[in-house]
């Protein structure tokens, strides 16, 4: 009876917390501009200085870093893409529910935010109090375009070069700072803080302490970044429409959560009290998930919804294949206790497996996509997660109480007939 009376508590307080926390979850999870909609600003770029030129690289790092500002902002997902020889194309997502003003509000203060050439700083503390960065020492304007690059140093470690275009600016700077930081800042985010070791008078600098050649890699683009002579100019703005209208957005919803109940019914009726317990943590399943985007912060979008998708049916595979197992445990003439031990034995790791799998593919999707294949990505890893505690572990908890209690102990309670039993 306490088996029984744990089990009802556990499934009461799951679903009471589910009851109180998801109008505030459906509430802040943000969409992405393809759900809600949102402003598209298509930009020229030009050389800052009197006979500069736009090149490829310089256009591609510009529109990342618009991106990387965007992101930093908060806006929800992105999409900024480059076009012909001089052209950047920005769609973001604003939100609908506002009032007119508020969305024009919010569109300016997007507008004034992207068109900023991407600011580079490099800043000390002296004068500063509390040890802060106050200090401008040099710019980005100051760095040569694309002169940083990564170097192998001693100990096959890893370093960035740059170098500056007036030496005498970089001499200065680092002789009164000679054993203090020099901080790096891009968009008034903080990058690296290097001690400056020696007065650098040959107009190059050398930034050690770079772990991995990815990270060297990393700071050297941010440099090369901020010291791109490009600037933005508007060429016009304009409102796009969400690529699922709000009717089709709720057809999408409602046939999910038909298709929902359906897999529901279906895993209650084949399996029995497996397929119960596999529903209850299906459903525990769906809200965790969405608890963990929320609290990543993250966008949902048509991908996302997608990979969403893809995760629940995975949790309903690894629920199926554990009581498919169970029952092949009991026809072979084991008793409830030693089919439901071997079939979760038997399962398991066919399950990791799969989930192993999957994750291999969710992982080179991450680190070699770009934009929705790396949003798909990231919700289809964390389901992949997610499912492993929810619909492998979460069950096997459930049942035991269940077959530990000694009220389900028959056959039929896992859909196996005692014709379908074989004698030991």
């Amino acid at each position: 009876m306490k088996r029984i009376v744990a089990f009802v508590l556990v499934v009461l307080v799951s679903f009471g917390v589910m009851g109180v926390f998801t109008p505030g979850l459906l509430n802040g999870t943000k969409l992405g501009l393809d759900l809600k909609g949102g402003v598209e600003i298509l930009y020229e770029a030009h050389p800052l200085t009197e006979g500069g030129t736009v090149t490829k690289e310089s256009l591609t790092r510009t529109a990342l870093s618009l991106e990387q500002r965007a992101n930093r902002s908060g806006v929800a997902e992105p999409e900024v893409t480059t076009e012909g020889k001089n052209r950047i194309r920005l769609k973001i997502a604003v939100s609908t529910g506002e009032t007119a003003k508020e969305r024009d509000d919010a569109i300016q203060k997007i507008r004034d935010l992207m068109k900023r050439p991407a600011e580079l700083q490099f800043r000390s503390s002296v004068g500063c109090e509390g040890g802060e960065y106050c200090n401008v020492e040099l710019y980005g304007s100051d760095f040569k375009e694309g002169a940083a690059k990564v170097e192998i140093g001693d100990l096959n470690s890893y370093m960035v070069r740059i170098e500056v275009k007036d030496k005498q600016k970089l001499a200065d700077a680092s002789s009164k700072l000679v054993g203090k930081q020099l901080a790096i800042f891009l968009d008034d985010a903080l990058q690296s803080a290097p001690v400056v070791q020696q007065a650098l008078t040959d107009g190059t600098a050398v930034i050690t302490g770079q772990d991995s050649r990815q990270e060297a890699q990393d700071l050297a683009d941010i440099i090369n970044l901020g010291a791109l002579p490009l600037k933005l100019t508007e060429k016009y703005t304009q409102s796009v429409g969400a690529t699922l209208g709000q009717k089709a957005l709720e057809d999408t919803l409602f046939a999910g959560m038909l298709a929902s109940v359906l897999i529901l019914v279906f895993m209650i009726v084949v399996y029995r009290l497996p397929g119960f317990v596999g529903s209850i943590c299906l459903i525990v399943f769906v809200w965790v998930l969405l608890g963990v985007l929320y609290l990543m912060n993250a966008t949902l979008t048509l991908p996302g919804i997608a990979a969403f998708v893809l995760g629940v049916g995975i949790a309903v595979d690894a629920n199926i294949i554990t009581a498919e197992r169970i029952m092949e445990e009991l026809r072979s003439g084991k008793s409830i206790a030693s089919s439901l031990r071997a079939g979760a034995k038997n399962s398991f790791r066919t399950i990791i497996d799969a989930h192993l799998t999957s994750a291999i593919a969710g992982f080179v999707l991450l680190f070699m996509g770009h934009g929705i294949v790396k949003s798909f990505a990231v919700v289809f890893l964390w389901s992949i997660a997610v499912n492993i505690l929810t619909n492998v572990f979460l069950p096997r908890y459930l049942l035991n109480l269940l077959v530990k209690s000694s009220y389900f102990t028959k056959p039929k309670y896992y859909n196996v007939k005692e014709s379908e039993i074989s004698a030991l």
